[in-house]
This record gives C-alpha cells, structure tokens and sequence, in this order.
C-alpha cells in the first residue's frame, strides 16, 4: 500500500456548548468537547464499569455555524474527520493537543430527546412523526440539510 490514511469515525455526546471563534474574511471555527462511552462487566465483582473518554472537536465554516445554531451540550452526534496533533506553549512551557478536525456531521439526538425547543428558533424542516430527520452534512455542501 503507497498511501496512508488518517479517518476517526466518533459517536458520542457534546460535553458542553460550541464555543465560536470568527474570523475576518468570513471564516470561523467551533470548538467542543466530545464524549464517548465504553461500558463492560468487571468478570470478578459483576460490577458494571463505565470508562469515558474526552475528545477535542474542531469544525470550520458553514459546518462550525450549523453545529454553533443546532447543537447543544449533552447531544448525541455522528462525526468524521481527522487527527491532528498540535503544540503551543503557556508561561514558556510546550503543551501538545490533539484535536478531530471534523469534516463531516451527523446529529443523531431526536427532537424528543433535546426537550423544548421552540422550532421557530431551529428553521428546520418539519417531519412527519415516524420520520427521521435529515440532519446529515457534509463540509462541501451549500446547505445544511
């Protein structure tokens, strides 16, 4: 194989609001943290064990202003992107990060499950009950849904 690859596919739940950064010329960038769950039976006690894990989540552009607009700490998202790793330096001392630069998004929490939120606020299209919202975007596309 001559090329390489650098994919992370995650689901999991927002652990707090997008925070915004924009920029001149247009552009912006969203940042949150993300959590994903791993969940086994300790074999010796029977004792159920939950281990989570926190991601840095960097989005850009139209994609940062539609999870800024739709997204909201504790829901459930489907998210593709890549690792990057990253260094920069506080009170003279190197910290290093690693960060999933998002390139495609996929809201998976219902309407139900995000409580009360007024639909004027979400411009969203309406659904019948039994179907599923289309909530899937990708970086390239013009619109959001």
């Amino acid at each position: 194989m001559a090329g390489t690859i650098n994919k992370v596919i995650l689901i999991g739940h927002l652990g707090d609001e997008v925070k915004m950064h924009y920029f001149e010329g247009g552009n912006s960038v969203g940042r949150f943290p993300l959590a994903t769950n791993e969940t086994y039976t300790n074999r010796q006690t029977g004792e159920r064990i939950t281990n989570t894990d926190w991601h840095n989540i960097v989005v850009r552009n139209k994609l940062a202003e539609i999870c800024e607009k739709y997204l909201t700490k504790g829901d459930k998202v489907y998210l593709e992107g890549r690792l990057k790793n990253r260094q920069y330096e506080v009170d003279g001392q190197k910290r290093y990060t690693t960060e999933i630069h998002v390139q495609e998004m996929t809201m998976l929490s219902s309407k139900k499950e995000q409580g009360t939120m007024p639909q004027a606020q979400t411009n969203a299209p309406t659904n019948s009950v039994n179907e599923e919202p289309n909530t899937s975007y990708t970086e390239d596309d013009d619109l959001p849904f």
